[in-house]
């Protein structure tokens, strides 16, 4: 297997896991609705157009999200900081808390397809967690919690390959 072959694998099968994860919880709220919270948080408030772009979908169809998350007090529109002409959007705490509740409900569906991992496949895990994470701007943290590299002031040492020295942090990574 080629070193692409086996990203595409972990990829799919990252994708995959999620999927099943993500039914497991049974949650109603549109997945969207979980990407969009987590974009706000590690992001910070967006215009309604670039968090379109960040998530993926239609200036519309972001439109109606926000709306229905709006209504749901998982999100609020603000003023621009530079420009009060210009309004964005912005997690509320009620909204930050639903996202921390579904990630436990999320971290609790998957343990059981990844229960039976051995040591050295947790391992192999942390580390292609930890170089990867970081070859997309995040950071390991806090569960729950998911840094851009941009946000810590005191960065972690990397070794030459840009993993985390002691890659064996937990991490989350969402995207």
């Amino acid at each position: 297997m080629t070193r692409d072959d086996d990203l595409q694998t972990l990829l799919l099968a990252v994708h995959a896991l999620t999927r099943i994860a993500a039914l497991d919880t049974q949650t109603e709220a549109p997945a969207a609705q979980w990407r969009t919270l987590t974009l706000l948080r590690d992001h910070g408030p967006q215009r309604l157009g670039d968090l379109a772009t960040l998530s993926r979908v239609t200036q519309p169809g972001m439109t109606r999200l926000v709306h229905q998350m709006d209504a749901a007090g998982l999100v609020e529109r603000r003023r621009h900081p530079d420009d009060s002409r210009v309004s964005v959007i912005a997690a509320t705490t009620e909204g930050l808390a639903a996202l921390a509740g579904w990630y436990e409900q999320f971290r609790a569906a998957l343990a059981p397809h990844v229960a039976d991992l051995s040591g050295s496949e947790w391992d192999a895990v942390g580390v292609a967690a930890a170089a990867l994470s970081l070859r997309v701007g995040m950071a390991p943290t806090a569960p729950g919690r998911t840094k851009t590299i941009d946000d810590e002031d005191d960065a972690d040492s990397t070794d030459d390959r840009g993993a985390l020295a002691g890659a064996a942090e937990e991490q989350e990574v969402v995207r």
